[in-house]
């Protein structure tokens, strides 16, 4: 077993997020997790993400707050506890259009599994 502590989970810079910060719960640097890693990026009001698309796979799930997501096919904003599934090369971007900060847990796959 591999525990993160949130209190000890190292921040890392999300590509093309503006007022976001990042945790690295599990994968990469913190845990030996083969297929997928999680993060949980914490945006403040006006904060999100540029739009962008990559090759994999995504998962959002907002833990406080609301944030919007918005794709070629339209819009949502996603409250606490709702959740969102992006397709690989699925465009998006994200927006905090509250005045309250806004927490999501993301869970992304690699691009190829890690050797274990």
């Amino acid at each position: 077993m591999e525990v993160t502590r949130y209190d000890e989970a190292p921040p890392y810079e999300a590509p093309k997020h503006h007022e976001c910060f990042g945790l690295r719960l599990q994968g990469f640097e913190v845990s030996k997790t083969r297929n997928f890693w999680m993060g949980l990026s914490h945006f403040l009001p006006g904060g999100g993400a540029f739009e962008d698309a990559t090759p994999v796979e995504k998962v959002y799930l907002v833990l406080e707050g609301e944030v919007t997501v918005i794709t070629p096919e339209g819009e949502v904003t996603l409250k606490r506890m709702d959740s969102c599934y992006l397709a690989p090369n699925e465009s998006r971007s994200i927006e905090n259009r509250t005045n309250s900060p806004a927490s999501m847990l993301v869970a992304i796959p690699y691009p190829e599994p890690r050797e274990g």
